[in-house]
């Protein structure tokens, strides 16, 4: 029998058996959010971490040599700082001054190193931060002690700190003990000069270093010397002790041209002639050299002894007014009393000196001995021409400017 259903009412349907109410629905819903939030720990965690995510460490290592708390550590050569699965973001090197030491990343991130050397008996701290390629970071931190050497130099330096001289005196360095390893030295010795002006140093033989422009300084010029030799190994086991600055000036232009043949001394200051001196320069035999000197020393009185340079007995005056030496050797430019008026631009009477009329004791101011002596600088230019004899060897006194330019550079 067929029964039509109630069309206003609707059929009761009977609840499927294990289906969950509403309750149920929510929680599930809690859970899936909550799944999706935690991801797993593969991928989704190193994401995460990438987004500033708590916990997620980077993949790069920072390693650090010398190791942590090292003592005994080279000044050259020791320290670096390496990054492995990552690049180097930043390395900071001080000393316990704070004072920082330079240094360059390269290898695209993979290492550091110094630019120069280290100070020896110094304690370093190196704090260095690596990053991975999701840009976590990964630091670390660590001290060590340089060595302290047991065998030492410095080098000794001419002009002296404050010093005013004249425009052809060069920057010179004398070492207590011969250097081997001269490109390391020359490395961690600065010449600068204000107005610039290029400059370059020259060697020597072992030990001794000079420095001067292609020409003459230009009057009023500050040049400064700056020597970061602590630390710099000289030669196998010998380190350099020296941290400084020094500093002088050049003054006016004074070139004193000095005429064997003419037995005439021809004075210029600042491109005027101010000047004619008879002189008397070297006998036949003992001839003076020519070239250009320096004026390197000032004494208003001294002794000169034969025996000193290899004339014997020949002289020995114990009172020489107004000398300036001009060579290392023994060429002075010096006041004369003993050869009487009448040589002084007639004869050439010395044993190689260049001398001038003076009276003894050199108490005259009117002589010209004493009028040059009052007004000359050290580092002040006299050049010797026309004698017969060779050219003064560029190392003899500071006489660096008989060798060219080219050939100058060419020492360094």
């Amino acid at each position: 029998m067929y029964v039509q259903p109630n069309r206003g009412v609707p059929a009761r349907r009977r609840r499927p058996h294990g289906s969950r109410g509403p309750l149920a629905l929510l929680l599930g819903a809690v859970l899936l959010l909550v799944s999706a939030c935690g991801g797993d720990d593969g991928d989704d965690k190193a994401a995460s971490g990438k987004a500033g995510g708590a916990g997620a460490a980077s993949r790069a290592a920072v390693t650090i040599a010398p190791k942590d708390g090292a003592d005994d550590v080279a000044t050259t050569g020791a320290l670096k700082v390496t990054a492995d699965q990552g690049r180097l973001r930043s390395v900071k090197v001080k000393d316990a001054k704070g004072n920082e030491v330079g240094g360059k990343i390269s290898g695209d991130g993979a290492l550091w190193r110094p630019s120069g050397h280290l100070g020896a008996s110094t304690r370093y701290t190196v704090d260095a931060v690596a990053v991975d390629g999701r840009g976590r970071a990964a630091a670390e931190h660590s001290s060590f002690t340089t060595l302290t050497p047991k065998n030492t130099f410095i080098g000794v330096y001419s002009p002296e700190n404050g010093q005013q001289v004249g425009v052809g005196m060069p920057v010179s360095l004398h070492f207590t003990r011969g250097i081997t390893d001269p490109k390391a030295v020359e490395k961690a010795i600065t010449v600068r000069a204000e107005p610039s002006v290029p400059i370059e140093g020259h060697w020597f033989g072992n030990d001794r270093l000079d420095f001067r422009p292609e020409k003459y300084w230009a009057p009023g010029t500050k040049v400064t010397l700056k020597l970061d030799l602590d630390g710099v190994e000289g030669r196998p086991g010998v380190y350099g002790t020296q941290a400084k600055e020094v500093s002088f000036t050049v003054g006016r232009s004074q070139v004193s041209t000095v005429d064997a043949r003419s037995k005439e001394m021809t004075v210029v200051r600042d491109g005027k002639k101010i000047k004619t001196i008879p002189i008397t320069s070297g006998a036949p035999g003992t001839e003076t050299y020519n070239g250009t000197m320096v004026i390197s020393e000032k004494h208003p009185v001294t002794r000169m002894n034969g025996d000193t340079v290899g004339f014997g007995g020949e002289y020995d005056i114990k009172d020489v007014p107004h000398a300036m030496r001009l060579s290392a050797s023994g060429t002075f430019i010096h006041g004369n009393y003993w050869s009487g008026r009448a040589t002084f631009g007639t004869r050439n009477a010395s044993h190689g000196c260049v001398g001038l009329f003076d009276v003894r004791g050199g108490g005259d101011r009117s002589t010209p001995a004493a009028w040059f002596f009052r007004n000359s600088l050290i580092g002040d230019v006299v050049v010797v021409k026309n004698s017969h004899d060779e050219t003064i060897q560029p190392d003899n006194g500071f006489s660096d400017w008989n060798l060219s330019w080219e050939r100058w550079k060419a020492g360094s």
